[in-house]
């Protein structure tokens, strides 16, 4: 199977992904978003800005360019949800999410499928000798799956 193919694989696999989430993010209301997904979880309103910064993160990692919301990054993963953090409304959320993620998408599917292959830029190029497979696709892949166990999360809401 050629590079360009396992390449595709996995930028697709990630445009379902985002569409799904998407989707979801449109059907449910601010007051659904603001609910736990469960007891004592998260709220939908903080996954969605922790998705965002997540992904804004991507640009850097990828060496595509530099984040556009760093201050995300410090509410919404390095705090938890209750942290008392100031935080963006969650029309701003919503926003901010999907220019995230299109500025994030035109981004990766021009890169050349070579370059997936290469060393993230959290990777020393020593640590990516001994472990070239921590590489910009394995990035793509881990955040996949992430936004997807964050997906499945968010459907509860729609319940409530």
């Amino acid at each position: 199977m050629s590079k360009e193919l396992l390449v595709k694989i996995a930028l697709n696999s990630w445009e379902i992904q985002i569409k799904r989430t998407d989707q979801l993010v449109a059907e449910l209301t601010d007051e659904q978003l603001a609910q736990e997904v469960a007891p004592g979880r998260n709220s939908g309103t903080y996954l969605l800005g922790h998705l965002a910064a997540v992904h804004d993160a991507m640009n850097d990692i990828l060496g595509l360019g530099e984040s556009k919301y760093p201050s995300l990054y410090h509410a919404f993963v390095k705090h938890g949800d209750k942290s008392g953090l100031e935080t963006p409304t969650v029309q701003e959320l919503r926003k901010i999410w999907a220019e995230v993620n299109e500025d994030l998408w035109n981004r990766m599917k021009s890169l050349p499928a070579e370059e997936w292959l290469k060393r993230h830029t959290k990777m020393t190029d020593e640590d990516f000798g001994k472990d070239p497979e921590r590489n910009k696709l394995s990035v793509l892949l881990n955040r996949t799956n992430h936004v997807s166990y964050h997906l499945g999360q968010m459907v509860f809401l729609k319940k409530k």
